[in-house]
């Protein structure tokens, strides 16, 4: 069965004669589960029940399976992301492509590969804004820049722009004015994101990066600060660039669907 991004890309195949009603049904449920051997049940709903397609954590499987795993959802879907991609790992991605004709894009600093038919993103015009606080937060706001990507938005950035020369944040500011949503990585003491957030009128998602050390260290002291922030903003966990990457695409989306 097709893989459909929206209900509205459902409804349109069942009236086109694409797909039968029961086929509708079943997607419209969200409830599609495609099995891998028996290591893995893929949710093939998720897109039409979440607004975000499922993406794969690569830390921890074991590789042979997560070539699988990978492999079905690109057969089924078109494309496929996985995360938290070891080096290695990431040639045998690209060995995999490389037998199946199937594109592999390596995203080294986020750690990141996108496999893929051909297919790709259906763009909706949504724009969010990643900045990063220092170059060694790069590294996560990266991962929420590929994640925003694949969910359809144009995404800028501007790095380094930290609280320790607060002077290089303006100007960088200026360059991004038409994003309908902020992503912002510090780590540290976590000071970047509230900052923004009292200097803009889009939301603004605080990512706590593990940068820092000593007491409260590796991005604990970071967190504590932007769930203490007295500015209005979202906060994710400690590294979680998907979660704030998919987390502003749906925003940024919604937005322009109400524009």
């Amino acid at each position: 069965m097709a893989s459909y991004a929206s209900l509205k890309d459902v409804l349109r195949a069942f009236q086109q004669g694409e797909i039968s009603m029961a086929a509708a049904e079943e997607l419209i449920a969200g409830m599609r589960i495609e099995m891998v051997g028996e290591c893995a049940r893929l949710d093939m709903g998720r897109s039409v029940r979440c607004g975000m397609p499922e993406v794969i954590l690569g830390e921890g499987k074991d590789p042979d399976q997560l070539l699988q795993i990978a492999r079905r959802y690109v057969e089924i879907t078109g494309r496929c992301v996985v995360t938290r991609v070891a080096p290695d790992m990431a040639t045998r991605f690209q060995s995999l492509c490389d037998d199946l004709g199937f594109t592999c894009t390596h995203y080294e600093l986020a750690q990141m590969v996108v496999l893929s038919d051909g297919t790709q993103p259906v763009r909706h015009g949504g724009i969010v804004g990643v900045i990063t606080a220092g170059t060694s937060d790069i590294r996560v706001a990266e991962e929420a820049r590929v994640i925003a990507e694949e969910m359809g938005c144009t995404v800028r950035t501007a790095y380094d722009v930290g609280a320790a020369g607060i002077h290089r944040l303006f100007p960088a500011l200026k360059e991004l004015t038409d994003a309908h949503v902020f992503i912002v990585a510090a780590g540290r003491e976590g000071t970047l994101p509230a900052v923004v957030a009292g200097l803009v009128d889009r939301p603004v998602i605080g990512v706590p990066v593990s940068t820092g050390y000593g007491y409260m260290g590796k991005g604990e002291a970071a967190l504590a600060s932007l769930l203490q922030s007295c500015a209005v903003l979202a906060v994710v966990n400690i590294d979680a660039g998907f979660t704030a990457g998919a987390f502003a695409a749906r925003i940024a989306q919604m937005v322009v669907d109400h524009e």
